[in-house]
This record gives structure tokens, C-alpha cells and sequence, in this order.
């Protein structure tokens, strides 16, 4: 106890310590705004543009909450729902901390087709400045941009939750929220969107990924992977000499709900991305994003009717969700056709993943593997084959160019090597501490809800007959 103490009062002198000698340069930039009006008279207009998609893209994490908590068993949803609430708020502290100067402290921010200027000092592997929004922390210009990609961020850090759910501890799961945000997503995001080595690659245009496929989406399929992996199978889940037991979602309402707000707050996560409303391919960017969206539900029910006869809502809603996984990359460099082809290519890549990793015996509880790894990688595949060249200088297969493909294959590779390769560090990590990874046996039987956070999502009645 005397040496946490100790060690918890050295960790807030040392923040008091930094913040202090940041405290006289805080002032730096455009803390009103009116250098920034006077300069660019269309600067407010995009500066609302993209803070009102910066709410969309927040509003998604109650779709995430709803959507995942509907696939897993009614005696796990308090634990999920916590899991859900907590991932974006200490991803907030690890992205205020460290994750916003890694990933954009450095040689400047790529969004769309522009480069944004960064915070501060960099090379193509790192960001070198701006720890604790300090220095520029008044500038308007920074805390727009902040905003905007913490709740990317925060994306990418609750895709895992419903991966490793029903078996996770609590306090494991928010170490491993702090740490996504603050390390693992924004060095890898650096590489793309902080002009880092991969968006400079010498093929095509050099790697690229419009609003996240990669960035947001494989980084955190591929780190949930890492976790399934670290904490092994749900009990009961893959039994010797058995077919993989299937543990039904409790609640379809729940799932589709989860489903309709998602779809709805991608319309902040793709347009939003040009950080610009004067930049008038967002109309482009949210049709594309619609159609590649719907054409995923469309071609998942007909798969499911065409292998069971059953038109399978579920199976519907992960299809739409990864059809707008797919197109979230490419959304900004194609046409409106390639939207329908890449949206209806996307599910079948997600049942694909999804069969791999049970495959493999991995336990997913959810599907979201199949969608955000396996979706995150079709689209930056798609780039490469499907971009036209109307948009950023940005050319594919369609139009006959070549590089470009290459620059989206070695980002491929790249996104699976990092997420995967830190993912199982940091889960090892935690496993190996004090804190640990996984719930006990006892705990895991009767449900999370009660031993980690005192309470039922229902009344006995209720949960008696869904658990």
C-alpha cells in the first residue's frame, strides 16, 4: 500500500511537473480565432463542419454499446455496457496524454488530399510533441483537430470489446483502453495520417486511407484478435471432438438499434474526413458511404437465405457494418458503382475471416473480427483497385495504373504485423501482472454483471430466462 502511494504521488508530481513547464507557452497560436477568420474567411463553416461530425462519430459509440451488448448473453451486459462507457473515456486520457503528440506531433496531419500542419517536431516514425495538449492547447485550429481524431480513436479502442467479451476483467480491459489509444493506434496512425513513411511510400500515390479502414478499423480488429488469442476461449465454447457451441445473443432489438446508429454516425466518419464542408466531395463521400453500406445488408441476407433458407437480421446488420468498414478507406477515391461492388464484396470477406478464426479456435464473441479486420483490409485493397484518379491523384487497377496497389498491399501487411505484434504484447503484458487478464471460472459462469459491478442488467425474471 506504501509503495502504491508513493508510486501514485511521484506519477501526479510528475504530470504537475510537465504541465507547469508548459504552463508559459499555452498561449500559443489563435486562442480567439480571429487570425484564423481574418486569414480564411471560410474557416468557420469548416471548423463547424468538423466538429458537428466529430459528434456523429461520437454518437457511435452508444451504436457500439447497443450493438454489442444485444450479441452477447443478458448476464454479461452490465460488464459489456461498462466496457463500452469506460474504453472512449480512458482512451481520452491516454489519447490527452501521449496518443495526439505521437500520432500528430510530427510532420503534419494527412486527411483527405491535404497535409494539415502538425503540432510541433517529428520524423516519418514518430510524432515528437504536443504531450498533454500542451503548447498549442488554446490554439483553435489544434483543439478542433484534437477532437476530431480522439473520437477516431476511441473507434478503434471499443471494437475490441465486444471481441474478448464475457471473459475480460474489468480493470484489464481499461489498462488496455489507456494503452490502444495512447501507443499502439497512434505511432501505426502516424505512418499514415501524421505524413509518416507509408503515406510517402514511392508506388501510386503512396498509401492511403481516406477516413480509417486501416487506421481506425484493422488496427482494432487486429488488436481485439491479439486479446481473443491472450485470454482464451469462453468456457464451453470449443469442446473436444464438438462443433463450435454457439452462445446466442440476448437482445435483437438491441443489435439492430446498435446497427442503425452506426450506420448513421459513419456519415461523420466518412465525409467528416475531408475536414472541410467547402471541399464538395462529401456529397460523393455520403453516397458512396450509403450505398456500399446497404449493398453489405443486402448480399448478407441473401447469403444467409441461400445457405439456410432463414433471412438472418443478424447476419444483415454485421454485413452492413462491413460494408461500411470496406468503403471507409476508398470512400473519397471512387465512384458510385465501385461503392456497390465493394460493399457487396465485403460481407463475403467477413464470413471468411470469421469461419478462419473459428477456425483457428479462436473465440470472437461477436463477429467483429470478420468485420473490422477483415473489412479494414478489403478496403485498403480496394483503394488500389478501384480509385479512379478523380480525387488526390489517387489511381488503380481500374484505370490501369499499378503502383498504387502495391503501396495498399505493404500497407496491408504493415497494419497486421503492428496491431497484431503490439496487441499481444500489451495483452501479455497485463495477463502477466498483477492486474491479470481473465475473470474466474466461478465468475464466468454465473456472469460478469454481479461479481465486477454489484448489479443485473434486468430483473432475475428477466435474465433467469435469457442467460
Amino acid at each position: 500500500m506504501d509503495r502504491a502511494k508513493r508510486f501514485l504521488s511521484g506519477f501526479a508530481l510528475a504530470v504537475v511537473a510537465v504541465l507547469a513547464a508548459a504552463a508559459p507557452v499555452g498561449a500559443k497560436g489563435d486562442p480567439t480565432g480571429a487570425a484564423t477568420i481574418g486569414t480564411d474567411p471560410n474557416a468557420a463553416v469548416n471548423f463547424a463542419w468538423v466538429l458537428i461530425t466529430a459528434f456523429l462519430v461520437f454518437f457511435m459509440q452508444p451504436g457500439f454499446a447497443l450493438l454489442g451488448a444485444g450479441l452477447i448473453r443478458a448476464k454479461n451486459t452490465v460488464n459489456y455496457l461498462t466496457k463500452s462507457f469506460m474504453d472512449f473515456c480512458m482512451g481520452a486520457l491516454g489519447w490527452w496524454v501521449a496518443g495526439f503528440a505521437l500520432m500528430f506531433g510530427g510532420a503534419g496531419a494527412i486527411v483527405g488530399a491535404s497535409a494539415v500542419q502538425g503540432a510541433g517536431d517529428g520524423n516519418p516514425l514518430i510524432g515528437l510533441s504536443g504531450f498533454f495538449l500542451t503548447g498549442d492547447a488554446y490554439d483553435v485550429t489544434t483543439a478542433t483537430f484534437w477532437l476530431f481524431q480522439m473520437v477516431f480513436a476511441a473507434t478503434a479502442a471499443t471494437i475490441v470489446a465486444g471481441i474478448v467479451a464475457e471473459r475480460m476483467k474489468i480493470n484489464a480491459y481499461l489498462a488496455y483502453s489507456f494503452l490502444v489509444t495512447a501507443l499502439i493506434y497512434p505511432i501505426y496512425g502516424h505512418w499514415m495520417w501524421g505524413a509518416g513513411w507509408l503515406w510517402t511510400l514511392p508506388f501510386g500515390a503512396g498509401a492511403r486511407d481516406f477516413a480509417g479502414s486501416g487506421v481506425v478499423h484493422a488496427v482494432g480488429g487486429f488488436v481485439g484478435l491479439a486479446g481473443a488469442i491472450m485470454v482464451g476461449p469462453r468456457l464451453g465454447r470449443f469442446v473436444e471432438g464438438k462443433s463450435p457451441t454457439k452462445f446466442p445473443g440476448h437482445s435483437i432489438p438491441l443489435v439492430v438499434a446498435g446497427t442503425f446508429i452506426l450506420f448513421f454516425g459513419w456519415f461523420g466518419f466518412n465525409p467528416g474526413s475531408t475536414l472541410a464542408a467547402t471541399d464538395l466531395r462529401i456529397s460523393v463521400i455520403a453516397v458512396n458511404t450509403f450505398l456500399a453500406g446497404t449493398t453489405g445488408a443486402v448480399a448478407a441476407l441473401y447469403w444467409s437465405l441461400a445457405r439456410t433458407g432463414k433471412a438472418d437480421i443478424v447476419l444483415a446488420c454485421n454485413g452492413s457494418l462491413a460494408g461500411l468498414v470496406g468503403i471507409t478507406a476508398p470512400c473519397a477515391y471512387v465512384a458510385p458503382w465501385a461503392a456497390v461492388v465493394i460493399g457487396a464484396i465485403a460481407p463475403l470477406v467477413m464470413i471468411a475471416t470469421n469461419n478462419l478464426v473459428e477456425l483457428l479456435k479462436i473465440d470472437d464473441a461477436v463477429g467483429a473480427v470478420g468485420v473490422h479486420a477483415g473489412g479494414g483490409l478489403w478496403g485498403l485493397l480496394a483503394i488500389g483497385i478501384f480509385a479512379d484518379g478523380t480525387y488526390g491523384g489517387v489511381s488503380g487497377l481500374v484505370v490501369g495504373e499499378t503502383g498504387q496497389i502495391i503501396a495498399q498491399l505493404i500497407n496491408m501487411g504493415v497494419v497486421t504485423a503492428w496491431s497484431l505484434g503490439t496487441g499481444l504484447l500489451v495483452f501479455a503484458a497485463i495477463k502477466y501482472s498483477p492486474i491479470g487478464l481473465r475473470a474466474s471460472r466461478q465468475e464466468e459462469l454465473s456472469g460478469l454483471d454481479v461479481p465486477e459491478h454489484g448489479t443485473d442488467a434486468y430483473p432475475a425474471e428477466v435474465a433467469g430466462t435469457a442467460r
